[in-house]
Order: structure tokens, then C-alpha cells, then sequence
């Protein structure tokens, strides 16, 4: 794992395939998961199994990520829907400023290249979301959606 800095707090499952110029700090990864180049997952985060997370995607603290997802290229969740660098007195903010808002992609979703996913929404079982779209709002299982703001295009039928 050249060029890699992976934290002693990281839980990795077994086989977990990581690629170059990756960070990785506090965060869970599950079995055979798969890690693209130049992808930073944080603190209290966590990745499923079997799961592939393609290069130069960001996973802030608050993501969980369930078993078989794709996350496509340049993928970027946020955790924050008022982000300030400083607090009204002036000074730094610091954890205890903020609170996380949780995110979920569950089992079987697909998340296309340049996807930026908003906080506190989840993404239902074996939905798609389409490349470069901003999911700002819950999508629920099975059904594709794209745009800014992601749109609902249809619903997948059992052969999909």
C-alpha cells in the first residue's frame, strides 16, 4: 500500500484492496471491499462489503455505506448543510460547534462519477443515482434519478 497513510484506528475487513495515495483514518472498512486512488475516508465513517469506492471520492464522517454499493469517480458526501470555518465570537470552529448530519447508501446502490450526495438524506436499496447529479433529498429503493437537484427518472423492474 504504497503511499498510503491508513490510521491505526482503521478497521479493515478482510481482502480490502487499496490503491495508492489513499487516507484513511477511524473509519470501517468491510470484506473485499475495494479502494480507489486518491479517496479519503474519515473518522466514523463506514463501508460495507464488497463495495467499490472508485478515485478521488471524499467520505466524511457521518457516511455509512452498506454492503455491494458503487460509488463512481470523484464521488463527494457532506456532512454539514451550514458549514462556518469560525464561530460567531470569531475564533476556529471545532468539533464540539457542529453537529453531523448521518447519511446512508443502502445495500445495492450505485452513485455515478461526480455525484455530490447532501447530508442527512438516504439512498434507498438498489437505487441509482446518475453521474454528476446533487441528491439532496431521499431516494428510495430501486429508482433512478439525475439532475441538480437529482430528479426521480423512473423505477427499475425486476429485470434491471
Amino acid at each position: 500500500m504504497e503511499y498510503c497513510r491508513i490510521a491505526p484506528d482503521v478497521k479493515l475487513g478482510e481482502n480490502v484492496k487499496i490503491f495508492a495515495f489513499v487516507n484513511l483514518y477511524g473509519c470501517s472498512i468491510g470484506d473485499n471491499t475495494k479502494i480507489g486512488t486518491f479517496v479519503e475516508i474519515q473518522k466514523g465513517a463506514v463501508v460495507g462489503r464488497n463495495c467499490k469506492i472508485s478515485s478521488h471520492t471524499f467520505i466524511c464522517e457521518g457516511v455509512t455505506i452498506e454492503d455491494e454499493v458503487f460509488v463512481g469517480h470523484g464521488v463527494t458526501f457532506i456532512n454539514d448543510l451550514y458549514p462556518r470555518a469560525t464561530t460567531a465570537s470569531g475564533g476556529l470552529q471545532t468539533e464540539d460547534d457542529w453537529k453531523v448530519i448521518p447519511t446512508v447508501v443502502k445495500k445495492g446502490a450505485s452513485i455515478g462519477s461526480g455525484a455530490t450526495i447532501l447530508a442527512g438524506v438516504t439512498i434507498g436499496e438498489q437505487a441509482i443515482v446518475g453521474a454528476g447529479s446533487v441528491v439532496t433529498r431521499d431516494v428510495p429503493p430501486r429508482t433512478v434519478v439525475a439532475g441538480n437537484p437529482a430528479r426521480v427518472l423512473r423505477t427499475l423492474d425486476e429485470k434491471d
